[in-house]
């Protein structure tokens, strides 16, 4: 895969993905495409060595599972991203009426967004809803292929002491504008029924969000070969796509190799399909079942696997590098990113990051490291979260990239490719782990 295939592939998965449901059935139909059979939660597991499988939670998170043809070391190799990125969800009742004749969208913040980002731009709605036919209620997605909202920012005019930098309230200025008058009470509960083709009435419920509709886009001054790639939701369906077509491209015939993509990270992962719940250890021990070992062998496997982390990291600012630690800094273009923090937001010790750097040293694929400065808190991701599930020895990763949670983020183009052949390398490897004492790598 060359620098501009992988980083348009990125571009094509992230037009898909305009909400974490549709993140989901995405990842969902590449696995089919690829020939893994899905395994729904509420029915009996069958599993061999070499099968294909995968399964999901809520329609929201996915796991999959490559198991090795020859397990004569059982154990998991596993990659974990997320598929939800922050934005505003549209509440149970929707509308603002006024003032005049205007119809407003009531919504709220998903996760710690850079709000300003998110004004003056048109925006998209999209996500799942209940839909009730007869005695069934079953979920279904829709996504608008149109603009059907706008948050506005006041004139300068009329704001002049705030107008250069807002302090933005959430429940007065980010409310959505959806009319000027042609619409009435009711108009986007009717849009949304129009979206799946049925009546307001068999929309039970919903979980819809704004999304921004404007194009992702390869760039750069560099004729030919864009230097970068910007887009909505690059953190993380960056990484969500990376190790997902690393996954699919690897080969490890002595493992359980797993992918994982959850939900719910920017809220905290402490949900049913979040990084925090049982999902993991769910898969994971049904998977041991299916492939008649002991409730021993479980707790040996975890104790012999590596979970790699993958979340987006912060790339040094061209504007402002006195926010990034001297030393412990990433650049665009430059490859996988590992993190470290000595307060544990991210999972990655000394023996996880050995095992990941002599991996990628022997793959000759080029790795970068970070910290945050010692006087800025940082952020965490779903490392050592899915950790309180499943303790096993973790790294966190991510690729390098600027404007992390803006509504329009940017990261480098040859990027995509170098962390889809890091993490493949790690998918390949066959790591054999002893306690913290020792890995080898067969």
């Amino acid at each position: 895969m060359t620098d501009q295939s992988a980083a348009q592939g990125l571009l094509d998965f992230v037009r898909a993905c305009p909400s974490m449901f549709h993140t989901a059935a995405a990842i969902s139909r590449r696995l089919e495409e690829a020939g893994f059979a899905y395994l729904p939660e509420g029915e009996a597991w069958r599993m061999e060595p070499g099968g294909r499988y995968y399964t999901s939670r809520n329609n929201s998170s996915v796991i999959a599972l490559k198991v090795g043809a020859d397990l004569d070391s059982y154990h998991f190799q596993l990659a974990a991203a997320h598929g939800d990125s922050p934005c505003f969800k549209v509440k149970a009742v929707p509308e603002l009426a006024g003032p005049g004749d205007y119809l407003r969208l009531d919504v709220e913040a998903y996760g710690g967004m850079i709000d300003h980002t998110w004004l003056d731009r048109p925006l998209g709605v999209a996500g799942r809803a209940l839909v009730r036919e007869g005695d069934r209620v079953e979920s279904r997605l829709f996504a608008t292929d149109r603009d059907v909202a706008i948050i506005p920012s006041v004139a300068i005019h009329l704001n002049r002491e705030d107008g250069r930098n807002p302090e933005l309230n959430r429940a007065v200025d980010l409310c959505a504008l959806f009319s000027a008058g042609d619409l009435g009470v009711g108009a986007f509960d009717q849009m949304v029924a129009d979206e799946l083709g049925v009546e307001p009435g068999q929309v039970l419920a919903r979980d819809a969000f704004l999304y921004n509709r404007q194009e992702p886009v390869a760039w750069g001054g560099t004729a030919g070969a864009p230097e970068f790639v910007s887009a909505p939701k690059l953190d993380d369906l960056g990484c969500a796509y990376v190790a997902l077509e690393a996954f699919l491209a690897a080969d490890n015939p002595h493992d359980v190799g797993v992918y994982a993509c959850f939900d719910n990270e920017e809220v905290g992962s402490n949900t049913k399909q979040g990084a925090m719940s049982t999902f993991l250890r769910d898969t994971l021990v049904r998977t041991n079942v299916a492939l008649g070992r002991t409730p021993e062998d479980y707790l040996r496997a975890v104790a012999g696997s590596l979970l790699v982390s993958c979340d987006n990291a912060h790339a040094c600012h061209p504007n402002h590098a006195e926010k990034h630690d001297e030393a412990n800094r990433c650049w665009l273009n430059r490859g996988l990113v590992i993190k470290e923090a000595a307060n544990q937001h991210y999972c990655t010790d000394a023996f996880s990051r050995a095992a990941l750097v002599a991996v990628l040293q022997d793959a000759g694929v080029p790795f970068q490291t970070f910290a945050n400065r010692s006087d800025m808190a940082g952020g965490g991701t779903l490392g050592n979260l899915s950790n309180t599930q499943v303790s096993l020895h973790g790294v966190d990763v991510g690729l390098p990239q600027l404007a992390m949670h803006s509504c329009f983020e940017t990261a480098g183009a040859r990027d995509v490719s170098l962390g889809i052949a890091a993490l493949k390398a790690f998918y390949t490897r066959d790591l054999r782990i002893a306690g913290a004492d020792s890995v080898t790598l067969a």
